[in-house]
């Protein structure tokens, strides 16, 4: 991945980390919030390893397959979050994620399988998984995520 593009997307995985931060603490509706502090969740943990790809933090091996991991195990629950259609005012979530359910749950499991196989042994190894796993986030939000 070029250096050009990798930082594309880690600013779009930045910006959407911001964005649902901003959000997760407005919605009442229990079954948003819980959704919203599942996209946090996975934010806060995109967010320190573009971090590290970015040079804005120091690299730090543990600490990105750490981060990886719960990028996963929260990808893994994001299907039962939306199973209920729930909304509120702070939502963000597009009615399309319930008319092709299925899509949606195939993307998050490719959140879940780029996460759950990134290579965070060396700092090269962590900007590509960097790239691979902000791509499956960005295809996600770019068809079912109301845009800000």
């Amino acid at each position: 991945m070029t250096t050009r593009r990798m930082t594309r997307v880690t600013i779009f995985a930045l910006a959407a980390a911001a964005a649902t931060l901003a959000h997760a603490a407005d919605a009442t509706d229990p079954a948003v919030k819980a959704r919203q502090e599942a996209m946090e969740t996975i934010g806060k943990n995109m967010k320190s390893i573009a971090d590290m790809a970015k040079g804005k933090a120091d690299f730090d091996a543990q600490a990105a397959g750490a981060a990886a991991a719960v990028i996963a195990e929260t990808a893994d629950k994001v299907p039962g979050l939306f199973e209920t259609r729930a909304d509120d005012p702070e939502s963000e979530a597009k009615p399309a994620i319930w008319d092709d359910f299925g899509d949606f749950t195939e993307k998050s499991e490719a959140l879940q399988a780029a996460a759950g196989s990134a290579d965070m042994a060396s700092l090269d190894a962590l900007r590509n998984s960097v790239g691979e796993i902000g791509r499956t986030c960005k295809s996600c939000h770019d068809d079912y995520r109301v845009k800000n």
